[in-house]
């Protein structure tokens, strides 16, 4: 039994003497602190500090490399190296906005290789990892960062009327900020809040049921999340309800008299195009009981008036200005030729004619 016993007490013991020297090995490795991963919230503008301290173990003689990279939230892909020390030297990487916003804190040959951003901005949002390398000794840690917007100077309004008897339902709003936002009632004069106001701090509305005088008062309306916080104040106010049915009729009759008054318009727009038309159309018309006027009368023969360009008229006879007679009976004329005259027959005398303007 004794040889049993003693091989099991050997076996104990190496196990003890194994488990202590792993112990003592795991301390004394290269730490990362703190352990664990970490989200940091800020807002816009505002500086960060990413921690990062280390302390090396007694096996730990290799040279010292910190790098500081940006996780790409694909695994599939590779990953931003932003920062590094190697060799008591700084190396920035990436854009050169982002090198002029970022620097070490501490001394990294102190343990110290936190870093900070000096103002924030929303493409700064991401996990970043802070890996330490003392040979043989390597550890990491991981820091979020998460940049908000704080919320804009909200908009206070009351929706609906503020009549008494009636709900009254108030209003608050921020367009701007980073989600969720969170709003908050609260009355600054007149008193406490109405017994009958319920409030959602989602939507902002704050609802006063049975609206009275004593309701009568400022409000104000506080937007806040994580990283900042805007107000907005309404003064609430009173007023009789008013004649509805009154308002209802006057709406009709004035709709009534804008429909006659449109009416009468087209009417006299009708109007004045067929006067128009009309007009038009006697100016042109040909008056039928107007007689024609009376044509001129030919001339048998030529007078001086026709030589000299004269127009003839029908149905008038033209004599010659001089004649010569002769023995027998026969006329001569000046240009013509004679012709013998018939006994008893004789030209009737020429007189003059006030419609032509001279004898015919």
């Amino acid at each position: 039994m004794e040889p049993l016993f003693a091989g099991t007490r050997l076996k104990v013991a190496l196990l003890l003497l194994l488990a202590v020297w792993l112990k003592t090995d795991v301390t004394e490795a290269l730490q990362v602190s703190p352990p664990g991963p970490q989200t940091i919230k800020k807002a816009v503008g505002e500086r960060v500090s990413l921690g990062c301290t280390f302390i090396g173990g007694p096996g730990d003689t290799g040279d010292l490399d910190v790098e500081w990279s940006k996780l790409n939230p694909d695994m599939t892909l590779k990953d931003q190296l932003i920062l590094s020390y190697t060799g008591s030297a700084t190396h920035y990487y990436g854009n050169t906005g982002l090198s002029e916003r970022l620097k070490f804190e501490g001394d990294p040959k102190k343990g110290d290789a936190s870093i900070f951003f000096s103002a924030v901005s929303d493409s700064d949002k991401g996990t970043y990892m802070c890996k330490v390398k003392m040979a043989p000794g390597v550890d990491t840690r991981k820091v979020t960062l998460d940049v908000l917007a704080p919320p804009s100077v909200p908009k206070c309004w009351v929706e609906g009327g503020e009549e008494k008897g009636g709900p009254v339902s108030l209003r608050c709003k921020s367009y701007q900020g980073t989600i969720p936002l969170s709003y908050t009632w609260t009355r600054e004069s007149g008193g406490a809040m109405p017994a009958t106001a319920t409030q959602d701090p989602q939507t902002g509305e704050l609802l006063i049921k049975n609206h009275t005088d004593g309701n009568i008062g400022s409000y104000v309306c506080e937007a806040k999340n994580a990283v900042g916080q805007g107000q907005c104040k309404y003064a609430l106010n009173a007023y009789n309800p008013t004649n509805k049915v009154g308002v209802i009729v006057g709406a009709v009759i004035g709709a009534l008299l804008l429909l006659l008054l449109l009416l009468l318009l087209i009417w006299l727009l009708i109007c004045c195009c067929h006067k128009h038309r009309y007009v038009k159309e006697v100016a042109n018309e040909i008056r039928e009981d107007v007689p024609a006027p009376e044509s001129r009368p030919t001339s048998r023969n030529s007078s001086l008036r026709s030589v000299m360009a004269y127009r003839t008229h029908p149905g008038v006879q033209y004599s010659s200005v001089r004649q010569k007679n002769l023995p027998g009976g026969v006329s001569e004329s000046r240009r013509g030729t004679s012709q013998p005259a018939t006994a008893g027959e004789g030209l009737p005398p020429l007189a003059y004619d006030q419609r032509y303007g001279y004898a015919v």
